[in-house]
């Protein structure tokens, strides 16, 4: 019964995903919304797939990364390589940027991720700068003066990236390994006390993390027309940090929700470039004044409608209180 629950929530989940999609697609289709606001929708779409990527390293398995945006430029330059310089389809760009950053990401986690707390989050941080600097000086992808790129990324593809992004975390979370990487996030060494191989349940979250934010640079790269490597500094790895802090640490939900008002925030406050930034911090204050834990903590939205739903009180004496 409860696994039959969870099959209808799950496709419930997806129809209402695919009613979206359809309603967005007729919008833009439609011309009913003018560029700023499409592409307002494809870069909100991309910074979920960021931010849950980043979810899968961070919420799940507690490994602090601020190196993201490294994946998301090697993402961004090879499949840009791959469309402009060798004549490739976007889908191939798309399978070249992940795969180009998984195996980035494999080459730093396997030494670096024996490291924790702060010295991961300076080691990654440190990768993510040796990326920058690496593209800054090659000159067959334009150097600093970055490279033009086609506008191929359509919101059909944003979303099927974005679905897939979301069903792949979300089923390796609920897996045997999922459940090994929340108890490396819990007490690594009683983790590794139980048998858990740590290391490697920490290299296999920290490379599916980093496919899924080269998939993301590609459909960057192929929406903003250039790309330069100024665009991919360390403060691009603190905005998608935030979307994950911000929705709670553990909740998917809280990271899609944070990324999606928070890009909401930033570019409707365009127009106030003087004022933008105090506002979008004293948001992010108060947010965290009132919430610490995040919008969402580690629950997710599904899970509270359940909680509610299925919440009884026991048995009733004459009055209106519960007997324990």
């Amino acid at each position: 019964m409860i696994k039959l629950k969870q099959t209808k929530g799950f496709w419930f989940s997806i129809l209402f995903a695919f009613v979206l999609f359809t309603i967005v697609q007729i919008v833009i289709a439609n011309a009913a919304i003018n560029f700023y606001f499409v592409n307002m929708i494809l870069t909100m779409g991309i910074y979920i797939i960021l931010a849950v990527s980043l979810h899968l390293i961070i919420g799940i398995t507690g490994q602090f990364s601020i190196g993201h945006a490294g994946f998301l430029a090697v993402g961004a330059y090879t499949s840009a390589v791959f469309t402009m310089k060798l004549g490739q389809p976007l889908w191939i760009g798309l399978i070249a940027g992940g795969l180009a950053a998984a195996i980035a990401g494999m080459l730093i986690g396997i030494p670096s991720l024996r490291l924790k707390g702060d010295y991961l989050a300076i080691a990654t941080l440190g990768f993510g700068e040796i990326v920058r600097i690496t593209f800054f000086n090659i000159d067959y992808i334009g150097g600093p003066s970055g490279m033009m790129v086609s506008q191929l990324t359509t919101w059909p593809w944003v979303f099927g990236c974005m679905l897939l992004t979301i069903l792949v975390i979300r089923n390796f979370t609920n897996s045997t390994h999922g459940r090994a990487c929340i108890s490396v996030r819990e007490d690594e060494i009683a983790a590794d006390a139980m048998g858990i191989n740590t290391t490697y349940y920490k290299v296999v979250a920290f490379l599916i993390g980093s496919f899924f934010a080269g998939v993301g640079g590609a459909l960057w790269a192929h929406n903003f027309y250039i790309i330069q490597p100024s665009q991919f500094g360390f403060l691009k790895s603190f905005d998608i940090l935030i979307f994950v802090v911000l929705g709670g640490l553990g909740s998917m939900s809280g990271a899609v929700i944070a990324a999606i008002l928070l890009t909401l925030v930033s570019m409707l406050l365009t127009e106030y470039p003087e004022t933008r930034m105090i506002i979008y911090s004293l948001i992010l204050i108060f947010t965290m004044l009132y919430r610490p834990r995040g919008l969402l903590g580690t629950k997710e939205v599904t899970s509270l409608f359940t909680n509610r739903r299925n919440k009884k009180g026991g048995p009733k004496d004459g009055n209106t209180h519960t007997v324990a």
